[in-house]
């Protein structure tokens, strides 16, 4: 089944980046539009803090928000740690 697309154009590509490095959207629940999962959930990631973001439907900025979800995936200790141990081709 497929999500439904965010309204603004800025959060929806920040979402398809997020979903592109294997986090999940869950849409609904709550005031946000949505949440985003990081696919490991690990303890040591960010002491699990950062596993979870919120997709404000309605933000202020839009594209501070989107600066910041991607910042969010991007910045994943343990993607990062796990793409410096493979090795590469």
């Amino acid at each position: 089944m497929t999500r439904s697309s965010h309204p603004k154009k800025e959060i929806e590509a920040a979402i398809r980046h997020a979903e592109e490095e294997g986090w999940r959207v869950e849409v609904g629940g709550g005031h946000a539009w949505g949440k985003i999962y990081c696919p490991y959930n690990d303890d040591e990631c960010r002491c699990g803090e950062f596993c979870i973001a919120s997709v404000w439907s309605t933000p202020r900025s839009p594209g501070s928000h989107a600066r910041a979800l991607r910042r969010v995936v991007d910045k994943c200790s343990t993607h990062k740690r796990r793409s410096e141990t493979e090795p590469e081709d």
